[in-house]
């Protein structure tokens, strides 16, 4: 299969083309969330990103494997394999058994990924269910000469490993200058060296998910879990491996540093990386506590918010932005992409209504190749998304008789938004989006067609063009046709 895709390796820091190790089937492991509370608007980022790559994959005919785990133990509250695991302490505080908590958060962040239409992964393993594995894991990188065991706990060695690899490829960052800005005093650490982590833990007394191992009873570091199931599922060399530029490191960089120490190679050809979802420039997150969660979104319920905005909106504000650029959190923004939303829902809409003529004026082909061009280079959803606003104005002008259209280019120009729109970005019509506002709106324009009718047939034509005027003012454009009437919202 020939490929046009181009993606962004954050490995080698450049664009490269898109061939798979095994073509047609395509392997992809995504770090999904640590189900200690509800998701929110950063957790929706990442999500949705990679559910795009998976619909386009797939859209390009590959079979994907898409793994996306669910972290249930071994994510403590300190990334420095220090303090409690956040399960544990969510469990303590509202007095559940942990896995209650995995479970009931595991079914939130169902919830609210079928609010956004994203597709299930093809597999969605949980850390819990895969520690003997994890402990074999453990054992072969012993074995390797990579890790060591110091008072029931296994730690990797960075030190050893960086003397044949090299450790801080991902991220850039050089071991001399980890170990120089960890220091910690002598006799207070496990560690032979700051920046060695966690791979197996000794657990507390009062540590309450725990397992025996041949080393101690005692539960998974954070990162193994990732390079364990990745390569369960996916094999010891897959294609790609993606999640948020917050885990390039340390999470990443310890994944590739433990796959190779087991392996003797490198298990990823593609890393991808999505770019942060930010309030006032500053990282949102549950530890922060600047976050929104997803219901919150919907529901309206978060005093930063104006309004509920619809899984749609959402969906289409995140896209709106390139997946490696920040993404800037304003109320501005969000009523912005609900504007533009509604417009394209609109206008596929109105594919349906639009009678061919028997010639045309519409170039559907140059329009399908800039949008394609567009996903190919690194998957540019607002470079295509502004493609498709310039059919919208081919659509509308086709609907207004200034294009004319025929029937093998409406054909294609159909295919092009039902393909794009909705398999592809994976937006829902209107009818299907939990857009409320939308059909009340519909209804409440309705009611003043209505009146300005009567006023119409009065020939009271000053309440009829203020009426007219009035909706213009507030971006509704009120159009008279021989049927009745049609609205949109202004471009």
């Amino acid at each position: 299969m020939e490929s046009k895709l181009i993606i962004y390796n954050t490995m080698s820091r450049k664009k490269e083309l898109f061939e798979p190790l095994n073509a047609p089937f395509v392997g992809m492991y995504v770090c999904g969330p640590t189900v200690y509370g509800d998701a929110h608007l950063g957790h929706a980022r990442p999500a949705i990103t990679f559910d795009l790559v998976f619909r386009y994959l797939t859209y390009l005919g590959y079979k994907v494997r898409y793994v996306r785990n669910i972290t249930d133990v071994g994510h403590l509250v300190n990334d420095a394999d220090e303090g409690e695991d956040k399960i544990q302490k969510k469990a303590r505080l509202e007095q559940l058994e942990p896995m209650e908590v995995v479970q009931f958060y595991t079914n939130r962040f169902h919830k609210n990924m079928e609010q956004l239409n994203t597709l299930s992964p093809s597999i969605e393993p949980h850390a819990s269910g895969h520690i003997i594995e994890q402990q074999a894991l453990v054992q072969k990188i012993i074995d390797n000469g990579f890790a060591y065991e110091s008072d029931g706990s296994i730690y990797f060695d960075v030190n050893a490993y960086n003397k044949k690899y090299s450790y801080g490829k991902l991220s850039g960052r050089k071991v001399e200058e980890l170990f120089a800005n960890t220091r910690q005093l002598d006799g207070q650490s496990e560690k032979r060296n700051p920046a060695d982590f966690a791979l197996w833990k000794k657990a507390a007394p009062e540590h309450i998910m725990h397992w025996p191992s041949p080393w101690s009873e005692g539960f998974p570091g954070w990162h193994l879990e990732c390079s364990c199931m990745s390569q369960k599922y996916l094999g010891d060399t897959f294609d790609i491996h993606g999640g948020g530029l917050d885990l390039q490191f340390p999470h990443h960089e310890c994944e590739i540093a433990q796959s190779t120490a087991a392996y003797g190679h490198e298990a990823v050809k593609y890393w991808m990386h999505n770019n942060m979802v930010t309030v006032n420039g500053q990282k949102m997150g549950k530890s922060l506590g600047n976050f929104i969660t997803l219901d919150q979104l919907f529901n309206g319920g978060a005093e930063i918010l104006e309004q509920p905005y619809s899984p749609m909106t959402v969906r289409f504000f995140i896209l709106q932005a390139h997946y490696r650029s920040p993404l800037d959190f304003s109320n501005e923004a969000l009523k912005a992409s609900e504007k533009g939303y509604e417009r394209l829902m609109a206008a596929v809409e109105a594919l349906k209504k639009i009678k061919v003529s028997s010639t045309n004026t519409v170039n559907v082909k140059e329009l399908s190749d800039k949008c394609f061009e567009a996903l190919n280079d690194d998957l540019n959803t607002p470079i295509l998304i502004s493609h498709l606003f310039d059919g919208v104005r081919i659509i509308n002008s086709v609907v207004a008789g200034t294009e004319k259209i025929d029937a093998e280019n409406l054909a294609a120009l159909t295919k092009l938004y039902n393909d794009l729109v909705f398999d592809v970005l994976g937006l829902l019509p209107l009818t299907e989006s939990g857009g409320s506002e939308h059909e009340a709106l519909d209804k409440v324009i309705g009611m003043v067609a209505d009146i300005r009718a009567e006023a119409k047939r009065n020939k009271d034509w000053a309440t009829a063009d203020k009426i007219r005027d009035e909706l213009k003012g507030a971006g509704i454009l009120l159009k008279d046709t021989k049927d009745g009437y049609e609205w949109s919202l202004e471009q």
